[in-house]
């Protein structure tokens, strides 16, 4: 457990030999906390811290067994692959003040966190004599491999349940992709058979509509060859009409002529009688004139063959 590790801490104070400790490997940063509180509670935490160690490997992907420290994603993921219930934060906050730390720390190694959670004296820590004892080393290492062995087991064989499990799971996510895959064949099947006789009455109805517009279209067509005869009748009677309607309109036209010429003869014959009426009128006219004067001749006669000499009276009753 001593090897590499160095029995003392590089670094002129306790604040730079701590920083040395925890430039160190995942398995280093335990062994030498192990050694500095062997006798305290490192012998009963042995295993713990390296459970602490083989998770950090298995975290830090980039560096694994030569890794230092975890980022702050990652220290919460050992974390809480742990339950612990403290935070990284509550972790630096114990650590600034207890002086095991400056303000700006970034990175977490396993060692800041074995200090908080187990309260220890980090001054201890890094002033504790390596190797002094060389039987609790060889102890601590030989428990430490020990439960390294058992660790790496246990985890190969939680591996291999988990891989066990993946293919149960797998197996059992097959098993029911099949069954559903079974499922939605048979509901397939039935949505086809549903259809096929959806398609089967549809094509049912279809015939029985091509029969009966194949009924329709012959009475359509019966009605438009009975149309078609009506239609050449009354073209036949409407031609007929037409003749008879050119006849009758020569005989209008005849009939006006002859009603013009009556009319002009008409008018002849007025305008003479209009002649002998204006004639007949001036000859009346005249007639009463002379009926006028013979009336007055009669009168100044007849006085005359009253009034004056007998000559007078004679002569008188002469022109009468």
């Amino acid at each position: 457990m001593a090897d590499n590790t160095g029995n003392v801490l590089p670094g002129a104070t306790d604040f730079e030999k701590l920083e040395s400790l925890c430039a160190r490997p995942y398995k280093a940063q335990a062994v030498w906390f192990l050694n500095a509180f062997w006798e305290s509670f490192g012998e009963g935490e042995a295993q713990n811290l390296w459970n602490y160690v083989h998770k950090a490997v298995e975290i830090d992907l980039d560096h694994r067994e030569a890794g230092t420290h975890l980022n702050e994603m990652e220290a919460h993921r050992l974390l809480e692959s742990f339950d612990e219930t403290m935070t990284v934060r509550e972790m630096r906050t114990y650590l600034r003040q207890h002086g095991a730390i400056g303000e700006r720390v970034k990175n977490v190694p396993l060692t800041h966190w074995w200090i908080a959670k187990y309260k220890a004296d980090w001054a201890v820590l890094v002033n504790a004599p390596q190797g002094d004892n060389k039987e609790a080393i060889e102890k601590a290492q030989a428990m430490l491999e020990s439960a390294q062995a058992a660790l790496n087991e246990a985890t190969a064989r939680a591996n291999e349940a988990a891989n066990a499990l993946r293919e149960a799971i797998a197996a059992e996510e097959a098993a029911k992709a099949r069954e559903a895959e079974a499922k939605a064949a048979e509901a397939q099947a039935i949505a086809a058979e549903d259809a096929a006789r959806q398609r089967e009455a549809e094509a049912k109805a279809a015939e029985a509509q091509a029969i009966t517009a194949e009924e329709d279209a012959r009475q359509r067509e019966a009605e438009a060859k009975a149309a078609e005869a009506d239609a050449r009748q009354r073209e036949a009677e409407a031609k007929a009409a037409e003749e008879q309607a050119h006849a009758r309109a020569e005989e209008a036209k005849a009939s006006e002529e002859q009603a013009h010429a009556r009319k002009e003869e008409l008018s002849a014959k007025e305008s003479e009688l209009a002649a002998a009426q204006s004639e007949l009128e001036a000859a009346l006219a005249e007639l009463k004139a002379q009926e006028e004067a013979y009336n007055a001749k009669t009168k100044e006669l007849e006085r005359k063959s009253e009034e004056g000499g007998v000559v007078s009276r004679n002569r008188a009753k002469n022109e009468l």
